[in-house]
């Protein structure tokens, strides 16, 4: 496998590209997501039961989900479009809130009345996760919200670059939705990068580029991914099986694996120096690749430059996104 080292990233300026995300139009559709938090500190155990008593200091809402892709898409310069479900309720009106305070538009933001939006809650205690407990359904959206959804991202066609694909299992991703999404860009050269969730992976074929963990390539192909060997036979099963150009194999602190269906393989390691929390690093790479490609950068480049995203947002307790001056202090101190 080839290694990435310092000297690897003559094939692009990885800073000029940067400077184009602004003129980069990406669309996301998937799962939005409420990420709640309650910050705080442990001093004692309940005399209730075995468990620790959180003294809570600090409550926090933010972005999760699809809506994190788009929130770490604004943060990098571009101006998103998010495309997906939420309910017709409190956290489902804040969400929108939340979005259109970051300047980006919830036209395509479709609310169902008898379907919760998703919250995720965290209860953080000296930077450490001690639960979390969901509110949400996962069964599939209607028939009628798909319809909408897709008529929402035909009308938007020809103002954008890329369409993302954020996929949390939360029923707005189906067999039905990919299958009219592919449809929809038939007669283009829209590139679709899709952030996975496991057992719906039979969902993706044909697609630019699929980014799954390690754990979710490993479950798909159905053996466990434990040294070089198996990774690539994992990556090989998965373009081979999917039929995709290319697939991302993010391994944590082992860093970021890319295979091209012309057969390269190319390997990058983390620049992680710390990991807090991984909360949010895959919306954060499937953001940076997307605005990537959509620049004109080539493959390697843009998971060059999603994993230099990853390793700043994994060092932050929390769901966090990337900026592009961080991005641009990273590349230089490399």
């Amino acid at each position: 496998m080839t290694q990435i080292n310092k000297h690897n990233n003559k094939e692009d300026n990885l800073k000029s590209y940067i400077n184009r995300f602004s003129q980069a139009k990406i669309l996301v559709i998937g799962d939005i997501i409420m990420d709640e938090y309650f910050w705080g500190s442990v001093t004692r155990i309940s005399p209730e039961a075995p468990v620790p008593i959180v003294e809570v200091t600090k409550e926090t809402r933010t972005l999760g989900g699809a809506a994190n892709v788009i929130h770490n898409l604004a943060t990098l310069g571009s101006n998103p479009i998010i495309c997906g479900i939420i309910g017709e309720d409190l956290p489902g009106y804040e969400i929108q809130n939340m979005v259109e305070t970051i300047g980006m538009t919830t036209n395509g933001i479709i609310k169902e009345p008898d379907r919760p939006t998703s919250i995720k809650t965290r209860v953080v205690a000296q930077s450490q996760q001690v639960v979390r407990f969901d509110r949400e359904s996962r069964q599939d959206i209607k028939a009628s919200s798909i319809n909408d959804l897709l008529d929402f991202i035909g009308q938007k066609l020809n103002e954008i670059d890329a369409i993302v694909v954020s996929d949390y299992g939360k029923g707005v991703i189906s067999s039905t939705m990919m299958k009219e999404l592919r449809s929809l860009v038939a007669n283009s050269d829209m590139i679709i990068a899709v952030d996975p969730k496991i057992g719906n992976f039979k969902y993706y074929h044909d697609v630019h580029i699929i980014t799954p963990n390690h754990h979710e390539a490993s479950s798909f192909c159905g053996f466990e991914i434990t040294d070089r060997d198996s990774l690539v036979k994992a990556g090989k099963k998965m373009l081979h099986e999917l039929k995709c150009r290319s697939v991302l194999i993010t391994q944590g602190k082992d860093g970021m694996t890319l295979f091209e269906n012309t057969g390269e393989i190319f390997h990058i390691p983390t620049i992680a120096k710390k990991v807090y929390d991984v909360t949010g690093a895959g919306d954060t790479v499937i953001a940076t690749i997307a605005l990537g490609l959509a620049t004109g950068m080539s493959l390697k480049s843009s998971a060059v430059l999603s994993n230099l995203a990853a390793g700043i947002v994994v060092g932050e307790v929390g769901t966090t996104t990337i900026s592009t001056e961080n991005l641009l202090k990273v590349i230089d101190q490399l």
